[in-house]
């Protein structure tokens, strides 16, 4: 461990002095990876320097132990300071954990209305209802990109931004299949029913992590459809964007400019691509993959919202709470957290 810090450590200060060097400074898209890069390393460094400085004055108070004026004095910090390096060295072994490259990323946020009809798409409206009000407890920014609303309620498919910091790294958690049990409000009956709405979550694609081929689309210019406001029918300004190579479409009509539309299009396809690229990769590394709890199968059942109950529960970890209610109002610190220490846990163990 003390080689790995010592090597991270002199790669801290390698960094520091590329990033006063004019030439690199003159570089705003070398300047910026750089930047990003100490920035992942500052922690690391700073708690390196915390252990060094708790050994040191570990091997100070040995030497006192004995000394018959400051002895007793020196035996109680001595206990403290072994006490405190055991902490910083737990505290060590999390950060030097290999970080998610995209962990500091802004994403986009997609939800659609799955298995139960007009509930599932009342489900979807409620589950972005939820992610709203953690974002704005976070202090993150909210931009819907494209809606498409249910003829009950809610939506049959909603995609949006989430902008801030490190924003993927907390809800990078939340891809997968979410059900819902509840008496829905189209029941007359008032029987329970079971439905589902699936959530993917997208680092945003910078341009340095990946390039689209406007060459491998096609882009299709079509009239809006469905609930739009006032003169959402009346112009050709939607856009299907179809990347031909994997057969995936894209399909925007949230503004009414047809530039705009084209725009979003093209962020959202850059997002999904990526997103594709990863999970391929991962794919790829077999057991790791498997270890993993954020950016499951989008198939995957992954938790629970009980209403008679007022019960969540998360099915990777076997973790419930019993306040769906504050749950479902953006409450969501207890359950992100303890997927948080879950995945520290299996990539430790797989260290």
């Amino acid at each position: 461990m003390i080689e790995r810090l010592e090597f991270i450590e002199s790669k801290y200060h390698e960094i520091e002095s590329q990033l006063a060097d004019p030439e690199v400074l003159g570089d705003y898209s070398k300047m910026r990876k750089l930047s990003q890069e100490k920035s992942n390393l500052e922690e690391i460094v700073n708690k390196y320097h915390e252990y060094t400085k708790c050994n040191q004055d570990i091997q100070e108070l040995k030497s006192l132990v004995n000394d018959p004026e400051m002895g007793e004095m020196a035996s109680l910090e001595l206990e403290s300071n072994q006490r405190k390096l055991v902490d910083i060295e737990n505290e060590l072994k999390v950060l030097l954990i290999p970080k998610d490259e995209n962990d500091g990323k802004n994403i986009i946020m997609e939800i659609r209305g799955a298995a139960g009809g007009d509930e599932a798409n009342i489900f979807a409206g409620d589950l972005y209802r939820m992610y709203t009000r953690y974002a704005e407890k976070q202090g993150w920014k909210i931009e819907i990109l494209n809606a498409q609303e249910g003829t009950s309620g809610g939506y049959s498919q909603i995609e949006y931004a989430v902008k801030g910091e490190n924003v993927y790294s907390k809800l990078k958690y939340e891809s997968g299949s979410h059900r819902v049990q509840r008496v829905p409000v189209t029941e007359s009956q008032g029987r329970i029913q079971t439905s589902t709405a699936t959530v993917a979550v997208m680092p945003e694609a910078e341009d340095l992590d990946f390039e689209l081929d406007m060459n491998e689309c096609r882009i299709d210019i079509t009239r809006a459809s469905g609930c739009g406001g006032q003169g959402v029918n009346t112009t050709d300004s939607a856009v299907r964007l179809t990347h031909l190579p994997t057969g995936i479409i894209v399909y925007s009509q949230q503004e009414r400019s047809q530039i705009k539309n084209k725009e979003i299009a093209i962020k959202i396809m850059k997002a999904r691509l990526y997103d594709l690229k990863m999970r391929e990769k991962e794919e790829a590394e077999g057991e790791m993959r498997r270890s993993k709890i954020g950016t499951g199968d989008r198939a995957e059942k992954i938790r629970t919202y009980n209403y008679p109950q007022n019960r969540v529960t998360d099915h990777r970890i076997g973790f419930s709470v019993m306040n769906l209610d504050r749950v479902m109002d953006g409450e969501l610190d207890s359950i992100i957290e303890a997927l948080i220490t879950e995945d520290q846990k299996r990539k430790l163990e797989n260290e």
